[in-house]
């Protein structure tokens, strides 16, 4: 089994559907794993956690408990997922956990990238690149919680850990072969623990995995990931499991919270698409009991036989940057999550059992509030955003803010009644 510890709720669904489009049979699991909720005939296990911005201290203790369930159940390889524009904040929490896994596998070298081509996220001579613009002059230069302002990769990782020890393999490396790459990974001249290769295409991820098959712990997007899964399949062919389904009926509900360029596009098309619509706003009410109860009985007042509604808090930047100055970063964010958290309990009291959210923090607030624990890996909406059917029932569509094309939500909810 591969273990997959994924710092974000829909972080872990991208790259629980990388290794899924390859084949292996996938699950996945939120939260904080116990033994029974990982089955050990998995190909690939995927522990979903929300360690991105907590304190470093707690990431890397819900992290190596998670990785620690993971073997137990028979991983014998470990990857940690963080976001393909490596969203960490100053302090981490990409290195601390890195440092903390490597330990407890005994890796000396770790194989680590964000590229994921087919999301626009490409690595050249160290420096990471979105949609053909380095990272800080991509819209994650102002995210509100981990605005990016440095795209070269080594000093990003270096600044996180307990001592500088990150390498670049240039791309000319990585065109050499897997076989020479190999060797560069091995290689005892080199002091640096974490090699960054560059990668700008499927290919150059292929190669990369295929040097790295055999290292006990890798790290990066789920592009890496991906092609992971893919050279575990050439070296021996799994079993094809089949793809459970779409499913497009029952009550369904839009929460969006992401504050991304790609979102707000996605909800300016739920607006277009004539779809009711209700905003919750962190300076209309700073209790968010009262917002949610606002959002519910405006919910209730619908036509429910009408195309599933919007119910968000994603503003623009300069409307973002008001509210943050009223209240500050973290506490508009944590009112807003309680609010979504509410109404998700209370639309899921009224029947709805299709739960369609945007951004990885709202997923994650939703996911926990609902005692989400796991499910199955379905049919894709958008590339890296698959349909998660429950146990119980009930579907999940788990956005990342930027993944997606501006019709998503619509295309997604189409349907279905609210």
């Amino acid at each position: 089994m591969i273990g997959i510890i994924a710092d974000d709720v829909t972080g872990g669904t991208d790259v629980a559907v990388a290794c899924r489009r390859q084949g292996l049979r996938t699950g996945i699991v939120f939260g904080e794993p116990h033994e029974h909720s990982i089955d050990p005939s998995w190909d690939v296990g995927v522990v979903a956690l929300k360690t991105r911005t907590i304190p470093a201290a707690d990431a890397v203790a819900q992290s190596l408990a998670a990785a620690k369930t993971l073997q137990a159940q028979g991983a014998d390889q470990l990857y940690l997922k963080y976001c393909s524009t490596f969203d960490s904040t100053a302090d981490g929490n990409i290195g601390p956990v890195l440092e903390a896994l490597a330990s407890l596998v005994g890796a000396r070298r770790v194989v680590t990238t964000p590229s994921s081509p087919e999301h626009g996220r490409t690595v050249s001579g160290g420096q990471l690149f979105v949609n053909g613009v380095p990272l800080t002059e991509s819209p994650m230069r102002d995210h509100p919680l981990t605005p990016m302002r440095d795209s070269d990769l080594v000093r990003l990782l270096d600044r996180q850990l307990t001592a500088p020890s990150s390498r670049v393999l240039p791309l000319d490396l990585v065109h050499a072969g897997a076989d020479a790459l190999r060797t560069a990974i091995a290689d005892p001249q080199h002091e640096a623990r974490y090699l960054f290769p560059d990668a700008i295409t499927d290919d150059d991820l292929l190669t990369i995995a295929r040097a790295a098959l055999h290292e006990p712990l890798l790290a990066g997007a789920a592009g890496l990931a991906g092609a992971l899964a893919r050279a575990v399949v050439e070296s021996r062919p799994a079993a094809e499991h089949p793809t459970p389904s779409a499913d497009d009926s029952g009550r369904t509900i839009v929460l969006a919270g992401s504050c991304s360029r790609r979102t707000l596009e996605q909800i300016d098309a739920m607006r277009s698409a004539g779809r009711p619509m209700h905003r919750l706003d962190a300076l209309d009410s700073r209790d968010p009991a009262t917002l949610a109860a606002r959002a519910l009985a405006w919910y209730d007042s619908l036509d429910h036989a009408s195309p599933a509604p919007l119910i968000y808090a994603s503003l623009p930047p300069e409307e973002l940057h008001a509210v943050q100055e009223r209240l500050g970063v973290e506490r508009s964010a944590t009112i807003l999550e309680d609010a979504i958290s509410l109404v998700a309990q209370g639309v899921r009291d009224r029947g709805v059992t299709r739960f369609i959210t945007a951004g990885g923090e709202t997923s994650g607030a939703v996911i926990a509030a609902l005692a989400v624990r796991g499910g199955e890996i379905g049919a894709e909406a958008a590339r890296g955003v698959p349909w998660i059917h429950g146990q119980d029932g009930t579907r999940f569509l788990l956005k990342s803010g930027n993944f997606g094309d501006p019709d998503l939500l619509v295309r997604a909810s189409e349907g279905s009644a609210s």
